[in-house]
């Protein structure tokens, strides 16, 4: 292959990892694996444990829960793009024991593979297409396997997204776009496009070396390159092989390689290889005005959540505000579509909701009220800043439907992960962050881990926390008699208590229930208040 040389990346981009199934120059892990006893697809517990850190699922459990675990366009039988995809394989088979331990593993999991080429099936001619067109091996087109099993929602508490799993850095360094509206490390055509970009600058970087170049994808190119330096420095070879490199990029590696393999050969491993039709399965249309997500659910008579998974990348119920949008529509029904949008004027795409300002409003509490964003309320009523006035009249761009309905939207998909127990015996919390609170802080208040929080709620724990955000926070009930069981109380204030003298008659701290209640300590409690506890019934007296 023709060395690729991207002399404006290597002066301008800095080194950065990309992956969430990835480590930072640092080599700390920013994922954790797949919990082993949660509902749906079952991994082996020796997977996760025996020879323990070699392995590496990058993504939550949802990535093995797909709603619609369904072959989006079945084939013709002379149509179908496994021959393609095998014609442009072009990683090497190595026998080595790290990539026989993942051939074993896939092999003995054949209906995983089944399922993640079914998900795999809107995305797979497009990610082909792109492969092609950049003159890069077909192999990275299973590469989504590894990073989110093909699930564009996936998301890791390492803050990486989508199928390619870019981190927020990354996705600033190839461009790609992130604000309320829209995540674009979710949009198939512009992550896929990133990730070719960013695979194809590594290749490069490593003198033409595919196996360094993947794992500088998962670990970051200032890591790899660290230990290909340590390795020269000490006349040891340089090849991934003999590198010295995180547990979890020494399985990364492998994977890759097996599934090149398995899908090169599948009736060798006895893997089913799904029929996927070698044509594109979604087209775009350029719209010019924003568009309701329900009423491009009617216009194209198919349902919301195929609208949502066409388009991952919108954040919210409509298509960003801009001069125009690339909606991506089955292919099948691009003509009609483009037909009935036409009759549908653009004032009628969204819904906008009329407010005359009242006393106390605020552009960050109306915002709130109407599940908008203040940036929003501010560039459609052409606001410079917070002010507004009593009486003022202001256009807010509201959903048609009910929140629910919108059931992939950004705050659709943090309630269902937030509300998920990660135990059956857990007891949920909801904290309101207060100032000059952290990650650590509240971890400290309700005896747990930052790490765990920030899981939780689909966050980072280097994220930094708004005052008044809300935060679910799971208490872990115990049942033995020594660690007695925590319960929710309510208590009603009576004359003459104060926060100190609950405290005690609890057995809790005054700082937790001021967090649990948003009290002010300095504020005296009034007779009738009602004060939501956490106890431990065997400790309270």
């Amino acid at each position: 292959m023709t060395r690729l040389t991207l002399a404006r990346f290597l002066s301008s981009l800095a080194l950065a990892s990309l992956c969430a199934c990835s480590t930072q120059q640092t080599d700390t892990s920013t994922h954790s694996a797949f919990s082993e006893d949660g509902a749906g697809f079952q991994i082996d517990k020796e997977y996760l444990t025996g020879n323990g850190a070699e392995h590496c699922f990058p993504v939550d459990q949802d990535a093995f829960n797909h709603p619609i675990d369904q072959l989006s366009l079945p084939p013709s039988p002379d149509d179908n793009i496994w021959p393609r995809v095998q014609q442009g394989l072009a990683l090497d088979y190595v026998d080595h024991p790290k990539v026989q331990a993942q051939l074993n593993w896939y092999k003995s999991h054949p209906e995983y593979l089944v399922r993640v080429q079914k998900r795999a099936s809107r995305y797979l001619h497009h990610i082909v297409e792109l492969l092609h067109t950049n003159n890069v091996p077909y192999d990275f087109a299973l590469l989504p396997i590894v990073e989110s099993a093909y699930e564009p929602f996936s998301y890791s508490h390492g803050q990486a997204s989508g199928l390619w799993q870019f981190i927020p850095i990354t996705a600033n360094r190839f461009r790609l776009d992130r604000n309320w509206w829209q995540d674009e490390r979710r949009d198939v055509p512009e992550s896929t496009q990133a990730a070719i970009s960013y695979l194809t600058y590594l290749y490069g970087f490593f003198d033409e070396d595919w196996h360094l170049a993947i794992a500088a994808y998962n670990a970051g190119e200032g890591t790899v390159r660290k230990a290909v330096r340590a390795n020269k420095k000490r006349g040891k070879p340089t090849d991934f092989w003999n590198l010295s490199l995180p547990k979890e990029t020494q399985a990364y590696v492998p994977k890759l390689i097996a599934l090149s393999e398995i899908f090169r050969n599948p009736e060798k491993y006895g893997v089913e290889l799904v029929p996927i039709a070698n044509r594109p399965y979604f087209d775009v249309v350029d719209i010019d005005s924003q568009l309701d997500l329900s009423q491009a659910s009617e216009l194209l008579e198919v349902s919301l959540e195929e609208v949502y998974y066409l388009n991952p990348g919108l954040n919210r119920w409509a298509t960003p505000p801009v001069a125009t949008y690339p909606l991506k529509v089955p292919a099948a029904k691009k003509e009609a579509f483009v037909a009935k949008l036409a009759e549908l004027p653009k004032d009628q795409r969204i819904t906008w909701q009329r407010h005359k300002v009242q006393g106390g409003d605020t552009v960050s509490g109306l915002a709130k009220r109407f599940n908008s964003d203040v940036n929003v309320i501010r560039q459609a009523n052409r606001l410079s800043g917070n002010d507004i006035r009593i009486g003022q009249i202001l256009l807010i761009p509201t959903a048609k439907s009910r929140a629910a309905v919108y059931a992939y939207s950004q705050n659709q998909l943090n309630n269902r992960r937030s509300s998920r127990k990660p135990y059956s015996s857990a007891q949920k919390i909801v904290h309101q962050v207060k100032p000059g609170e952290s990650f650590w802080r509240i971890a400290k208040l309700y005896q747990t881990t930052p790490e765990k929080i920030a899981k939780w709620n689909r966050k980072s724990p280097k994220d930094t926390l708004k005052v008044g955000e809300r935060l679910v926070i799971w208490s872990k009930v115990k049942g033995s008699s020594r660690d007695g069981v925590v319960k929710k109380v309510t208590y009603k204030v009576r004359n003459g208590d104060s926060l100190a003298k609950i405290s005690g008659k609890f057995n809790v701290k005054v700082n937790q229930i001021t967090q649990w209640n948003g009290l002010n300590p300095d504020k005296y409690l009034q007779p009738g208040q009602r004060l939501k506890l956490y106890v431990n019934v065997m400790e309270t007296y």
